[in-house]
């Protein structure tokens, strides 16, 4: 399963971490026990490299396709591979794209670009997908970020882009206000072709999924796949004793990864990875810098309320 063209992203999609050694180069050992790591996890539909959780933005063109070579190499027969499409510039989106699917990847996960916060129309956002359309005929995942960023799509543009734009199956949803949420869930997923809303929502991760979210992508599966994938799963089977419970356990992680300044959520979870032993450290490419030590002492006693580690620090395995 190297390369699924007819993949639709739906279901629980970590999105995972990127190790560095202490000289900011890629620690590819780390990241190859890291890879195995969640792809040992019962009920996953696919993983995601280069995006956010993997500090892309600080990631050139050649690190980003090693990145997909070394996953490809570690669980490419196992999972669909979802690539981050991260540009400023349509053309350079199209280049990343197209060495995605050269690459071996599944799916695309297309973040909108920075130029929109200074305004978009629609015309511009049917553009950009366009040229990256043309590149590669890989299945696409919007990532919709708020409105009130300038590079989220409203509903009326969204309502294009799938009208013209067949390659997009899915929306990794970011929308903060819960009616808008609501309503993307309900109107893409009941189009004739229907297009698959992933919650990112992560901080609210159990009322987003109780909406319909057809799956979820989020950094934080990098640290709690397994409770993830399990919650999804309660919820499908509309058991929400169990759906209630598990979300307990994720509550007090979630609360601790996405707190402010928000930029350094996958700091965080780099921490929480070498706290419960999965990577020897926590190194952040600049601008990003090493979190202190009282917010690593709050992953801690978050992890232990999550079960995760036990009172005296030592891990333990997710119920």
């Amino acid at each position: 399963m190297n390369k699924l063209t007819d993949f639709a992203p739906r279901g629980v999609i970590p999105a995972v971490l990127l190790p560095f050694h202490d000289d900011f180069s890629i620690d590819e050992s780390s990241f190859r026990s890291h890879l195995r790591d969640i792809a040992a996890v019962k009920g996953l539909s696919a993983v995601t490299v280069n995006a956010h959780s993997t500090e892309v933005a600080s990631c050139t063109a050649e690190e980003q396709s090693r990145i997909l070579e070394i996953t490809m190499d570690e669980i490419g027969d196992r999972l669909p591979i979802v690539h981050g499409v991260w540009a400023d510039g349509s053309l350079e989106a199209a280049r990343i794209a197209k060495r995605a699917q050269a690459g071996g990847a599944s799916a695309l996960l297309v973040f909108p670009p920075a130029p929109f916060t200074l305004g978009q129309n629609a015309d511009m956002a049917v553009a950009h997908f366009k040229t990256i359309a043309a590149a590669s005929d890989l299945p696409i995942i919007l990532f919709q970020y708020p409105l009130a960023t300038g590079q989220g799509y409203p509903m009326a543009t969204l309502t294009r882009l799938l009208d013209e734009i067949p390659n997009i199956r899915a929306i990794k949803d970011w929308t903060q206000n819960v009616q808008q949420h609501e309503n993307q869930v309900r109107v893409l997923q009941s189009r004739s072709r229907p297009v698959n809303v992933l919650s990112t929502n992560s901080a609210w991760l159990f009322s987003s999924l109780v909406l319909g979210c057809t799956g979820l992508l989020s950094g934080s599966g990098s640290v709690i796949a397994d409770l993830q994938a399990q919650l999804f799963r309660a919820v499908n089977a509309n058991d929400l004793v169990e759906a209630r419970r598990l979300n307990d356990r994720i509550h007090p992680v979630a609360s601790v990864f996405y707190t402010e300044p928000f930029v350094d959520m996958h700091n965080r979870m780099k921490e929480a990875l070498v706290l419960l032993g999965r990577l020897p450290r926590a190194v952040v490419r600049p601008p990003l810098v090493k979190i202190k030590e009282p917010e690593i002492t709050r992953i801690r006693e978050a992890l232990i309320a999550a079960g995760l580690l036990d009172a005296s620090g030592n891990r333990r395995e997710a119920a």
